[in-house]
């Protein structure tokens, strides 16, 4: 079974919300619409207070390139555009939106009819996806048409389709690949037509033999397209370990993308959204979310207009349980906690877990014991707790020296620490930190204009 050739864990799987089919979730009341939801420059709003907009209506231009558009996910009247606390707490420009029935604007292809030629050219499909605002629906939020304009210079070779899904109890690209197989299918062949490649591979884990075996049998229809079955290990979906388990190939250390060994990876949900943006003229309005915890009452996997409150989903999965210790943005290993539950769903949020406060608990920080299993199963080859070190003492040029930037924080580290050390929370400061003061020098470096 492929897999990638070093590190990794085996947390347990948690996947409660399997066999849960999608559910959609009745339209929120009002939305808030986050300007930066995705890697880059915020969107620049073009709307304003008193405004009526329609489902699917342009309401945030893209800031740069590497940016991305907004639409309203809903229909009704601009109330605001302002500061808005996000789910850490944090505040950040929203638009706010209060909703007046769903009126869509007249472009968008509501029907359910599966549209399978395309005849646009890559360029055409590519400005498509830029105007309808897909990002990497996965976690990481790089604008797709960015990851699709091939750098001169640079050849694709091979697409490669993300249905890993390999966070402990997140569902959501799972159900998307059984309830939507043909429309992902689609999706692969105009991602393919894009970027000039006649190869793509769907990686999906063996947990999901399900999803493996349905479209395998879609597959014989789309030629060149194949699914490749991968061993469940943690974490399988990220990009580089992915990439190594279906080809071989290794990405190399940043500035080094995926294109430099000749892949372009995209998730299973975002091939969908592409799908819809190209054929149905849909912008990235909705999503699935992952409802889940052991103690939810009926976890779900939910289609959500973006902006709805994550209080929303979980009143429709049964409420909070009695015996919520934390909730979480994403899944345990790399989602974030949240502190504000009227904070929306946003492009990037493929779900929510709500952990019990014997789960929450942290166990209590003692003294390395210079084990090595940080070492160990690291799947980028560092040395996690050197790494955390050197960030406490803030010694950032060695920090910079033994490769912080190739951290993809999997959490891996943490999760194997006998020492319960805090291992990845040290490792992320001292990235952001060390990011900071690498965009700090390439913009001293730059030719004076």
């Amino acid at each position: 079974m492929k897999t990638f050739p070093m590190g990794g864990v085996h947390p347990q799987e948690n996947k409660l919300s399997r066999a849960a089919a999608i559910e959609a979730l009745a339209l929120p009341d009002v939305v808030n619409i986050p300007l930066a939801q995705h890697i880059g420059a915020p969107a620049v709003a073009k709307v304003a207070k008193g405004d009526k907009v329609l489902t699917g209506q342009l309401i945030a231009e893209a800031g740069s390139f590497m940016s991305a558009n907004i639409h309203s996910p809903i229909s009704g009247t601009v109330t605001a555009v302002d500061m808005v606390a996000n789910g850490q707490g944090l505040r950040q420009m929203m638009i706010t939106i209060k909703r007046e029935g769903d009126e869509w604007v007249e472009t968008v292809d509501r029907s359910t009819e599966l549209r399978k030629q395309c005849d646009l050219s890559s360029q055409e499909i590519i400005a498509k996806i830029k105007e309808a605002g897909i990002v990497g629906m996965g976690g990481a939020t790089f604008p797709a048409h960015v990851k699709l304009s091939v750098p001169p210079g640079k050849k694709a070779e091979f697409l490669i389709i993300n249905g890993v899904e390999c966070e402990p109890y997140l569902t959501s690209d799972h159900r998307t690949m059984l309830e939507r197989g043909e429309e992902l299918l689609v999706g692969v062949t105009i991602l393919m037509k894009a970027i000039g490649v006649t190869e793509a591979y769907i990686g999906i884990e063996n947990n999901k033999p399900d999803a493996i075996a349905h479209l395998g049998e879609l597959a014989k229809s789309y030629p060149g397209v194949h699914v490749t079955p991968l061993k469940v290990q943690y974490p399988q979906g990220g990009e580089k370990q992915l990439i190594a388990a279906v080809t071989g190939r290794q990405v190399p250390p940043p500035p080094g993308l995926p294109i430099d060994v000749g892949a372009v990876v995209c998730n299973a949900s975002t091939t969908v959204a592409v799908y819809e943006a190209v054929q149905k003229n849909k912008p990235l309005i909705e999503r699935v979310v992952t409802l889940t915890g052991k103690s939810v009452k009926n976890p779900k996997n939910l289609l959500t207009r973006m902006g709805t409150p994550i209080r929303s989903l979980i009143e429709a999965a049964g409420g909070l349980p009695e015996d919520t210790g934390k909730v979480v943005n994403g899944g345990p290993m790399m989602g974030r906690a949240m502190v504000n539950l009227d904070s929306p769903v946003t492009k990037g949020c493929s779900g929510v877990t709500i952990l019990s406060e014997k789960e929450a608990v942290r166990g209590v920080a003692s003294n390395c014991i210079k084990c090595a299993k940080c070492v160990s199963a690291c799947p980028m080859g560092l040395e996690p707790f050197l790494l955390s070190k050197l960030s406490r003492k803030k010694d950032w040029e060695t920090v910079e020296t033994n490769r912080i930037t190739d951290c993809i924080e999997c959490g891996s580290c943490q999760f194997t620490c006998p020492a319960y050390l805090p291992l990845l929370d040290w490792i992320r400061l001292g990235k952001q930190t060390v990011m900071g003061i690498i965009r700090a020098r390439a913009a001293a470096n730059a030719p004076k204009k």
